[in-house]
């Protein structure tokens, strides 16, 4: 993290497509098409151990540490919740 606090990454569009590659190539276990709005989680295209690794892989990106207590339905169900998440830290 930088000192003003601020992702040393923007959650820009390249950001959301490298997001979207991760989840479609390496955890959804279906060839369904991940879009932003796509709900990963009530679908079953991203189970618990999906969402940890989403969570370690975003704070390798943006080189931040997200709470535990924010990991919820709320900020993960979809690709475009999740960037409305980061865009608030």
């Amino acid at each position: 993290m930088t000192s003003t606090g601020q992702p040393t990454t923007q959650v820009d569009e390249a950001f959301s497509e490298r997001l979207i590659a991760l989840i479609r190539d390496d955890i959804a276990a279906t060839d369904d098409p991940v879009e932003p709005a796509t709900d990963l989680l009530l679908t079953g295209l991203v189970d618990s151990l999906g969402v940890v690794v989403i969570v370690d892989w975003i704070e390798q990106e943006l080189g931040i540490e997200i709470d535990p207590g924010d990991v919820v339905l709320e900020h993960f169900q979809t690709v475009d919740l999740m960037l409305a998440y980061l865009r608030t830290r």
